[in-house]
């Protein structure tokens, strides 16, 4: 029985430590430097520290249905069901109407599961940070913080988020 119990508490242990690590990197921007797939050595420079994304990696009006902002776009893919999508809406819109330039467009999921599926989109919500080119710059998966928007955002529009 006691054995049973130390069995129990390690297992819960590991659990919640996974939990954690999971909930710290939800909502997190970080580069997007490839496709599941492609080797990094594809990824070409687009200055100093910065990664640039491979052709196959960029999205156009075609694929999102809506024109791509002049200077940035923020991509949202949402569901129906998903309980963080409007508050990550709400904030994206935010940010996106103080800028001149940066564009939000709002991808179903559900109806794009093409696009989700091309894109390695997880869950939702699922953020991606483009370039005028509509190269991929930055991703986040879950409720991202302002702060965090404001700097993924400024990564494209060449530091400053303003």
């Amino acid at each position: 029985m006691v054995a049973g119990l130390i069995v129990l508490a390690a297992v819960l242990a590991a659990a919640s430590a996974v939990g954690v690590g999971i909930r710290a990197q939800s909502g997190r921007f970080r580069p997007r430097t490839s496709l599941p797939g492609l080797s990094p050595t594809t990824v070409t420079q687009d200055g100093p520290g910065q990664a640039r994304s491979p052709a196959g990696d960029q999205l156009t009006v075609a694929d999102l249905g809506a024109a791509l902002g002049e200077r940035a776009t923020l991509v949202q893919f949402s569901t129906e069901f998903c309980r963080y999508c409007g508050p990550t809406r709400e904030l994206l819109a935010e940010v996106a109407g103080a800028r001149d330039g940066v564009a939000l467009i709002e991808v179903d999921a559900a109806r794009r599961l093409d696009l989700a599926r091309r894109l390695n989109v997880l869950s939702t919500p699922t953020v991606f940070v483009l370039r005028p080119d509509g190269s991929i710059a930055q991703r986040a998966s879950g409720l991202p913080r302002k702060s965090d928007v404001l700097a993924a955002l400024g990564s494209v529009l060449g530091g400053g988020a303003s």
